[in-house]
């Protein structure tokens, strides 16, 4: 057996991944600030964004484990996964800036290009996050992932923080230029994480012979990947809804509500509290941790329904985002720690697929649904509490290999 390592988290890396975490977010945010009016400049209607979402997402569940698997074989075949990321990085890069010119080209029929541009980028970015975001295995042993997750979801909170709280200086900067800027972050955020990628040693108490082993010829833990994808589905049904359900509460409620910094709280308590997650993690085990998380962010979905103001809606969505660190912390630990090493991809893969399926559901049949928001928070609810059902029952299973990207 190797000696372990001496450091057990490489921060230099983490760091690294993390700003790639930051750098897909911040694309999203862009790209859902403004995905309707780029479409309605161009002549369709504002229903065609929610159909984009829902088509992309649900190709997004197929590609997220098929890259995962792809990525784990390139691992055992030449050591690495950064090509298949590389790649990705530079299609997504490439189709993020050429959007906004088909406001200028795109007349006529050639109109319909800018739809067939929007679901290739969308594909272009499944395409590298599963590889990406299961090199957090290589870069911390399995007790600390979730110490080190929390720089990835500090970075991540920022970004998401930028939707509602400087969303309108993006909208400002015009199309031509945020999805420039976005396209630039991407491409910086990927040179960052090859320059910090580790030349050699791995921070982990793995084996050689557990990292080089062919991903083939081990047997895919159908049930365990099965408990992946069911604790994606919960987290990312149940967010998808409180985002729902939380503006309309106050639209309805407080009409004078300040709905942008109410969510905002969200974000920016979600990175504040990730690093004290993080360490309560460590100490309370990951599982444990998730499963608070998960309770906890039921017990406040179920609360929005009594926003009175806006004060109130900012202490709940602070209480909702520190909640959530927990669980944004937990999640890619509790997929690697689910899989045998050398199938770190699909494991991540897996649990983003679940997220995708989530967020068609969600846009498909509760955006603009008849429900109401009371109804739409309970269903969050509900769908936290099968996340933490499929969690608890993962460790009834037997106990996972340690986690090797």
């Amino acid at each position: 057996m190797e000696k372990p390592a001496a450091k057990s988290i490489l921060w230099g890396p983490v760091w690294g991944l993390a700003f790639m975490q930051g750098a897909i977010a911040l694309l999203w945010v862009i790209y859902s600030l403004y995905l309707v009016q780029l479409l309605t400049q161009m002549g369709f209607s504002r229903g065609l964004a929610l159909v984009l979402l829902v088509v992309e997402n649900l190709l997004a569940m197929v590609v997220e484990p098929l890259m995962g698997t792809f990525s784990d074989q390139m691992q055992h075949q030449i050591g690495t996964r950064l090509p298949i990321i590389s790649l990705g990085v530079v299609l997504a890069a490439g189709l993020f800036v050429v959007i906004p010119t088909t406001l200028v080209w795109g007349q006529g029929a050639l109109r319909w290009g800018l739809p067939l541009l929007l679901v290739g980028w969308a594909l272009a970015m499944a395409v590298f996050r599963s590889p990406a975001l299961s090199l957090l295995g290589r870069y911390a042993m399995g007790t600390q992932l979730p110490q080190a997750a929390s720089i990835l979801t500090l970075v991540g909170g920022v970004s998401g923080a930028m939707g509602p709280l400087a969303g309108q200086f993006i909208l400002d900067l015009g199309p031509f230029v945020a999805f420039t800027l976005g396209s630039v972050v991407l491409l910086v955020a990927t040179l960052a994480l090859r320059w910090a990628n580790p030349k050699g040693g791995v921070a982990s108490s793995v084996d050689g012979s557990a990292i080089a082993a062919n991903p083939t010829s081990i047997p895919l833990p159908w049930a365990k990947l099965g408990l992946i994808f069911g604790t994606g589905v919960g987290v990312g049904l149940g967010f998808r809804l409180v985002m729902i359900a939380l503006p309309v509460t106050l639209g309805q409620r407080v009409p004078e509500a300040n709905t942008p910094l109410v969510l905002g709280a969200l974000f920016i308590a979600l990175a504040l509290t990730a690093i004290p997650a993080g360490q309560l993690a460590r100490h309370l085990g990951n599982r444990r941790a998730m499963v608070l998380g998960l309770s906890a962010m039921a017990c406040l979905a179920i609360l929005v329904g009594v926003i009175s103001s806006t004060a109130v809606g900012v202490v709940l969505a602070a209480l909702f985002g520190a909640a959530l660190s927990l669980v944004s912390n937990g999640t890619l630990p509790f997929a690697l720690d689910m899989v045998p090493p050398a199938r770190a991809g699909l494991g991540t893969g897996t649990y983003f697929s679940g997220g995708a399926l989530a967020a068609s559901m969600g846009g498909g049949l509760f955006t603009n649904s008849p429900l109401t928001p009371s109804m739409i928070s309970l269903v969050a609810a509900l769908a936290f509490l099968a996340a933490g059902l499929c969690v608890g029952a993962s460790g009834r299973l037997s106990q996972g290999a340690p986690s090797e990207a």
